[in-house]
């Protein structure tokens, strides 16, 4: 069975070692990535010319393709590879706007009459943004309704002092034309703790994998700029300290039926599905959806998976999808990025890293965003690598993770804070005062 894995990062450096063994495996990404490079046959180029990687497919007669980021997905590359016979274990490009097109996934949410939605307006006009906002008493997201890299969202209290600064946000986002449309979304801000919930999708069934908690800010604390991701935790049980199994329940109940609406609106959605929820006191609402793997939270199930990963892609494009099992372990993964991330003046220095004791120490090492020239490493103005470790507890797992973190040299920085103790009972606290409320 030859796989082709489309993208060059932390996450498809993991959908690679999971298939690695069980597959040949064949790449296409726009940097060296070192650790890919060692386990397939692969090509540099760009991961959004769909054109050029379905003739890289049929020259290497690939029988399955997994698509990592969600450019190539909104650019049609399923559709392409589709036509030339090729299946995908990604969305075709109508199916694929539940991400590319926030938009689409809110009517979605109306039409369907799907439970966790949110209220929310879609603006053209600066002017009716502030009639709106002079109107609306509570806080609100500012979202542009197209693709930013998990970089688009302001919400006030955070990253917004007030609905003035709102205002003039959404009116660089329509002028601007941020995430690719002159439209911005408005919406209600939510208050409460969020999580990830990924799943397996076939077309009719929905599989869960066991809930993540990411943490998208750049500084300790949860302060700073909104990133691609700092680092993610699981714990063993597949839910989190401060979710209940009800909570979980229900999210799956949400997936499921966006997926219906899904097929209903635009045809089988065959991939991963990816929901980004906010537990508030009345039970989770949906944030956002991501047709695809998360990163980081990719390097958190994938090593736990017990069955087949290759069996299961299989399962996924033939629509004959049943379960995935994963080991009862903890997972603490933390992203080593450039000093400054994300605005970063360190893009291009060297990075040095002892795999040899990050690998006696139990721990797994994901390349993301470097590039390989002569036997060194360098970093770009993105996330560096990942480092995920596993344990019974979420604090044995972080502790472990940050040991590893000693192996990795360089003009770098990580968030120390992500599994620990201290931070994990702050969530805990945070959810059970909302729960009183």
């Amino acid at each position: 069975m030859k796989v082709l894995v489309v993208g060059g990062g932390a996450r498809e450096h993991v959908i690679c070692e999971s298939l690695h063994g069980e597959a040949e495996i064949y790449s296409v990404m726009s940097n060296l990535n070192p650790g890919i490079a060692r386990i397939s046959e692969y090509k540099i180029m760009d991961e959004n010319n769909v054109e050029k990687i379905r003739d890289f497919a049929l020259k290497n007669n690939i029988d399955i393709a997994v698509i990592g980021p969600e450019s190539p997905l909104e650019k049609g590359i399923v559709d392409e590879l589709m036509k030339a016979g090729i299946d995908c274990v990604g969305p075709t490009k109508d199916a694929a706007k539940i991400e590319t097109n926030k938009f689409f996934m809110r009517k979605l949410f109306d039409k369907y009459d799907i439970e966790g939605s949110v209220f929310y307006r879609v603006f053209d006009n600066y002017e009716e943004v502030c009639e709106f906002l002079d109107n609306f008493d509570k806080d609100v997201a500012v979202k542009p309704v197209g693709l930013t890299g998990g970089k688009g969202v302001k919400v006030v209290g955070e990253h917004l002092k007030d609905n003035e600064e709102a205002k003039q946000y959404a009116k660089q986002v329509i002028e601007n034309k941020i995430g690719g449309y002159s439209k911005v979304i408005i919406e209600e801000r939510l208050l409460g703790e969020e999580f990830t919930l990924q799943a397996f999708c076939d077309g009719k069934k929905l599989v869960p994998m066991p809930a993540v908690q990411d943490h998208p800010h750049a500084f300790e604390g949860d302060t700073g700029p909104i990133t691609g991701g700092m680092g993610s935790y699981s714990d063993k049980d597949g839910l989190l300290p401060f979710l209940r199994r009800d909570e979980y329940n229900k999210a799956v109940k949400i997936m499921k039926n966006t997926l219906k609406a899904i097929n209903k609106e635009v045809g089988p959605y065959k991939g991963i599905l990816y929901g980004q929820f906010m537990l508030c006191a009345d039970g989770p609402k949906i944030v956002e959806y991501n047709a695809r793997f998360g990163d980081p939270e990719a390097m958190n199930v994938l090593p736990l998976l017990k069955d087949s990963f290759l069996e299961i892609c299989e399962r996924i494009v033939d629509g004959n999808l049943k379960k995935a099992d994963f080991r009862k372990k903890a997972t603490v993964c933390k992203y080593i990025v450039p000093e400054g991330y994300p605005k970063t003046k360190f893009a291009g220095h060297p990075i040095k890293i002892n795999e040899k004791e990050i690998s006696k120490l139990g721990v797994k090492l994901y390349y993301a965003s470097v590039t390989q020239k002569n036997n060194k490493i360098y970093m770009t103005s993105s996330r560096s690598l990942g480092l995920v470790a596993e344990g019974d507890s979420i604090y044995k797992a972080e502790r472990l993770c940050e040991k590893a973190t000693n192996y990795v040299e360089g003009k770098v920085y990580h968030r120390r804070d992500i599994g620990t103790r201290e931070l994990i009972e702050k969530r805990i606290e945070h959810m059970n005062s909302l729960r009183k409320e």
